[in-house]
């Protein structure tokens, strides 16, 4: 399956933040790139669309990325769906606590489209049969 028939979801609370990650998606070959603004819009996309990939920010409003992954993990239907958890915290703690809850990638803000094409690129390769 070719870049271009992934479908990812972006979630983050800053549509600013949304339009550069999706801008370094387009650049890698991602097509179809959902956005949402908090864990909740995610959530319920994750269970009315076909997603592949999610990169999803910590802090949100309503329902964090955590929880968002967490609730993912929980679902069977969504449980297998690469996550890659973005945060501009980078303390040991938090990246212990994503990794518990199941992340396959973490990236620390700012970053730049090499870092996450690298991130992305493990977390397929984690979920790939």
């Amino acid at each position: 399956m070719g870049m271009e028939s992934f479908h990812v979801l972006v979630a983050d609370d800053l549509r600013s933040m949304r339009n550069v990650i999706k801008s370094i998606l387009r650049n890698i070959g991602f097509a179809t790139i959902y956005d949402a603004e908090d864990g909740q819009q995610s959530l319920h996309l994750l269970r009315n669309e076909t997603i592949h990939l999610v990169v999803c920010d910590w802090n949100m409003p309503r329902m964090t990325g955590l929880e968002l992954l967490e609730a993912m993990r929980a679902d069977s239907n969504l449980a297998d769906i690469p996550f890659i958890m973005v945060t501009a915290e980078n303390s040991k703690e938090r990246i212990t606590q994503a990794i518990e809850a199941g992340t396959d990638e973490y990236v620390v803000k700012p970053f730049n489209e090499e870092t996450l094409r690298k991130k992305i690129a493990n977390a397929l390769r984690r979920h790939s049969p």
